[in-house]
């Protein structure tokens, strides 16, 4: 279905901010991107999205091995007792040894979590994963796996961090690609006024991801 995802800002990334700005998808695919009223004139009767904020590509995760293998992600049904946080190091080893079933569960848990980040594309050697459970669930969801050319180095104060934005970078540095015509749809939108905000506040402020043309997170 052609749907328009208009927002008070678009940044598209590599191109001027767009006030009032918004960006239409047919299928999996960017056909439009610009100020709303021309994206409308040029997409008559598609469905229209309104979200708050500002609209941005989607985010990359450098770090995706080691936050879906390295720490367990609890089930909803264990918040009670392990909280709602992953967990690592001394906390991890705390649970003793976790078999396959639970490590499977803990990495798709991790996966849906990082969409609530506005995370559209995860990097890895190669742009594969090697470990079974991790490619898996990483296919199940239809996040872009990239390699890792320019990535950043070590894991930043060696503890998980499922925002994007901790490596420090802008939004240039920190987004897959920018938005162009023609390019998979994978887009974020953050409840913030502008990229100074987005930076300061972190990607905890997602209230949608679109991944491949597919909304897959939406705050409630």
């Amino acid at each position: 279905m052609l749907t328009i995802h208009a927002a008070p800002l678009v940044l598209p990334a590599g191109a001027d901010p767009v006030t009032d700005g918004a960006v239409a998808v047919d299928g999996d695919r960017i056909t439009a991107v610009g100020p709303y009223e021309d994206v409308a004139d040029e997409t008559p009767g598609a469905r229209v999205r309104r979200w708050p904020g500002v609209l941005t590509p989607g985010l990359r995760q450098w770090h995706a091995l080691w936050l879906l293998r390295q720490c367990y992600h609890p089930d909803p049904r264990e918040a009670a007792e392990l909280g709602e946080q992953p967990l690592w190091g001394e906390r991890l080893a705390a649970l003793g040894e976790l078999g396959e079933t639970r490590w499977a569960g803990s990495v798709r848990r991790g996966v849906q979590r990082m969409l609530r980040y506005g995370t559209t594309a995860v990097a890895s050697p190669g742009a594969r994963f090697r470990d079974p459970l991790v490619a898996m669930a990483v296919a199940r969801s239809g996040l872009t796996v990239v390699g890792i050319t320019n990535a950043p180095g070590p894991l930043l104060g060696e503890r998980p961090d499922l925002d994007p934005f901790a490596e420090g970078h802008d939004l240039l540095g920190t987004v897959h690609g920018p938005l162009t015509i023609g390019g998979r749809a994978d887009l974020a939108v953050f409840d913030v006024p502008d990229e100074t905000a987005l930076r300061e506040r972190g990607a905890a402020t997602c209230v949608a991801t679109v991944l491949a043309g597919r909304l897959v997170y939406r705050a409630r």
